[in-house]
Order: structure tokens, then sequence, then C-alpha cells
């Protein structure tokens, strides 16, 4: 297949939207008074750390989330602290304030891995490396459900009058080069408007690891819940993290609110503010993989 560019939205829109957004965030940055980028807050941050939990450390009081998806992200390797943010091509990107944290997520040199893109990857990679092979498949943006275990089978996809369907045309293969040949495809024909239909609403007080604030749509955005945390109470906090276009690294997440970059349930409002968007009422969802 030679299709590399996203289906969902031509690419001079995708392009007129990431601009707006970099100078919404640049405007309101300077509004809240956290344009410049801090990552010296020794209180929850400790920058020799080389993973989630390493380098940020929880609020007094609060326990971290056990389980096994939770652990995949909190020793997840994180880049050196204070690296910028690399777009696919290896150049940097322009805005370099709304990040706390880099993670190493593969990224390929490709326009392909943006925000959706980048919360798919991480769910692919944490199945691929367990062997839960059979989970990790994904809805096309017709709605075609693209199963890993058919490819490495050697099903392929083809594209006919705007929809999917598989044809034989290659012999097994479970080669992790494999895996990412599959990947270009899901990323290339799925986004944020797909992944609404992989998932359901939820109320703030019952997220965990692997949660997204999602809106749907060409061009829609969503940020990944990487990290939970709870008191004695029972009231939690969570960190987020996203991609972004144009495809970029999973870069953890400051709060606009404080220099604790921990966002606090009692203090989410609607709309809800991160440094780079804002979600409505609704968009907190789980995950249907």
């Amino acid at each position: 297949m030679e299709q590399v560019t996203k289906t969902n939205l031509p690419i001079v829109g995708r392009i007129q939207h990431g601009m707006q957004q970099i100078v919404n965030q640049r405007k309101r940055g300077t509004e809240l008074g956290y344009f410049i980028a801090t990552t010296k807050n020794k209180k929850y941050i400790n920058s020799e750390g080389t993973t989630l939990e390493t380098r940020i450390l929880v609020p007094k009081g609060y326990q971290r989330e056990q389980s096994d998806f939770a652990h995949f992200l909190q020793t997840y390797p994180l880049k050196e602290n204070g690296s910028p943010i690399l777009l696919y091509n290896g150049k940097k990107k322009f805005n370099q304030n709304s990040q706390i944290a880099i993670f190493k997520l593969p990224l390929e040199n490709e326009n392909l891995q943006q925000c959706a893109d980048s919360v798919m990857r991480v769910y692919a990679e944490y199945y691929w490396k367990t062997k839960q092979y059979d989970k990790i498949q994904f809805h096309l943006s017709d709605g075609f459900l693209l199963s890993y275990n058919k490819w490495r089978e050697g099903n392929r996809v083809v594209i006919k009058n705007d929809h999917a369907s598989y044809v034989k045309s290659a012999s097994y293969d479970d080669s992790y080069e494999c895996f990412k040949k599959y990947l270009r495809i899901v990323f290339a024909y799925s986004g944020s408007a797909s992944m609404v239909s992989e998932s359901t609403p939820i109320k703030l007080n019952e997220i965990r690891v692997g949660d997204v604030f999602l809106k749907g749509g060409s061009p829609g955005h969503v940020v990944m819940i990487v990290d939970v945390c709870t008191n004695k109470e029972g009231k939690k906090a969570f960190l987020l993290a996203q991609g972004y276009m144009p495809a970029q690294e999973f870069h953890l997440l400051k709060n606009p609110s404080h220099d604790d970059p921990w966002y606090y349930e009692d203090e989410v409002k609607y709309p809800f503010e991160t440094p780079d968007y804002t979600f409505e009422e609704g968009s907190l969802r789980r995950l249907c993989y």
C-alpha cells in the first residue's frame, strides 16, 4: 500500500489546526504564567529518575495504582530530564513548554503517530511485550477491525470504495518489523474519531491508568492517563501524556494550574484545560482495548 497520510483530514487542515493550537497555547501559557518551561520542582520531580515512577514522585499521603498496565507505564523508560520533544523527522518541536518528561516510546520516521496513534501505540506495545497478541486490534475509520493476529498470518488490507477488507498476500511473520508495519496501517486509517467507538464514558472517581480524555473528530485530540495515585480518603490524582501533530514523541504534560504535575480529582472542572487542549464534559472515557 502507498498510503502514508492520515485519511480522515486533509493535510492543509491538519497544519492549520496545529498552528492555531500553537498560537492558543502560547496565549494561554502567557496568561497563566507557565510559558517558560520548568522541570525544577524538586518536591515532585527527581531529575535523576529514568522511569515515570522514579522521575515523578507521588504527593504526600498518596499511593500509586497497582496493576500490570500501570506497572508497564510506571517503569517505562524516559529520556533524560530536560530533553526536547522531537518530531518524527528528528527536528525539535516548536513549542517546548508543555512537557515535564518524554517517554522513549518508539516513533517512526513518518507523520503518522500523532495523538490517538500514540495511545494506540502504548497499548499495542504493552500487549506485544506481554504476548497478548489477540488483544492487538483496532477499528479503522470505516469500522473495519484490523487484527494483528490476522496480519501476522499474512492477511493484508485492501481499501476499495472507502472500505477495507483482507487479502491473503504474505507469509506468516511474527517479527517486530512486521508488527510495526501493521501499526503503520492502523495509524494511517484510524484516529480520534474511530477511537470514540472503541470507548465508553466513565466518572472521574472511576479513573485508572489507560483511560483518556477524548474529543473525536477531524481534527480531535486525546490525552492519556498514564499514572494514578490515591490517598486514604479515596481521592485520586493522575498524570497525563500525549502525542500531537505533527507526529512527535509521547510526552508527560504539565498541569497548567500549578507547578505540581499531578491533576487532582477535586480540581477537575469542565471545560478541562490541559496545556495544549481544552476538553468538554463527557470527554473522560475508557478504551475497550
